[in-house]
């Protein structure tokens, strides 16, 4: 079905009339927000109880995980050692003699699994204070930026 003349017309008026209308309503809202924006809300003293407050639970919480964190790494190298130890003396049981090679090997096996375990929770240990002490220092200088 073909439009005349006057149909196409009108059709690209009724587009035109839809855009501009469109046009307007943006317009309207966007000047509607950018009127009733306060602006001198962002200045607020309140601001720096908030972040003082806040700064404070993240320290506080900082504290906790970490301690948290460090009893979970000592009570898994504990458990590691335990482990070995189980495993050595299975060792030992089943092969009934101290002087043969499988016993030897689990022996020197069980001490070096226990130094591993030790030298790796000190370092996890140490990575924790340290990580514990940038989020305060972040803390910090986020606190001494709004003036608390």
């Amino acid at each position: 079905m073909n439009l005349n003349l006057f149909g196409k017309k009108l059709l690209v008026v009724k587009r035109w009339a839809a855009t501009a209308m469109l046009c307007l309503l943006v317009t309207v809202f966007a000047w509607q927000g950018i009127a009733f924006t306060d602006l001198t809300a962002t200045a607020s003293p309140s601001m720096n109880l908030i972040a003082t407050d806040s700064g404070d639970k993240v320290q506080r919480k900082a504290s906790k995980d970490a301690e948290r964190t460090k009893d979970f790494v000592q009570d898994t190298a504990d458990r590691l050692k335990k482990t070995a130890k189980t495993n050595a003396s299975k060792v030992d049981r089943a092969t009934d003699e101290d002087s043969n090679f499988i016993g030897r090997k689990a022996k020197k096996d069980q001490a070096r699994i226990e130094a591993k375990a030790d030298k790796d929770a000190s370092r996890t240990k140490t990575a924790i204070d340290k990580t514990q002490k940038a989020v305060e220092r972040t803390v910090e200088k986020v606190k001494d930026a709004f003036g608390s």
